[in-house]
């Protein structure tokens, strides 16, 4: 996964040698996943992140409707090699309070 921010938790300095090399093929679907949802018109647009485990597919996010949440979701699920998705994109908008 490569966001072009860094997460507030991460450690730039940090000893990275003893990590594992990622599976080619989750290297593979991460990219053929994260061009499908580049070039449709519903999902362009969305802050969507693209990580891929063992061929799941995680879509983390802000999308700014239901609508484009399930179609990020339906051409994940739609590539070729992806074994299952979890899809954590939040809807972006106010939050309601549930009290």
């Amino acid at each position: 996964m490569y966001l072009p921010w860094p997460l507030p938790d991460e450690n730039w300095f940090a000893d990275t040698s003893h990590q594992p090399e990622p599976d080619h093929e989750d290297l593979r679907l991460e990219a053929l996943v994260a061009q499908r949802l580049s070039i449709d018109w519903t999902t362009r647009r969305q802050q969507i992140t693209v990580s891929v485990q063992n061929r799941v597919v995680i879509l983390a996010g802000v999308v700014s409707d239901a609508n484009a949440r399930q179609v990020a979701a339906d051409l994940a699920y739609d590539v070729p090699g992806v074994f299952d998705l979890c899809n954590t994109l939040r809807l972006s908008g106010p939050r309601r309070s549930h009290w």
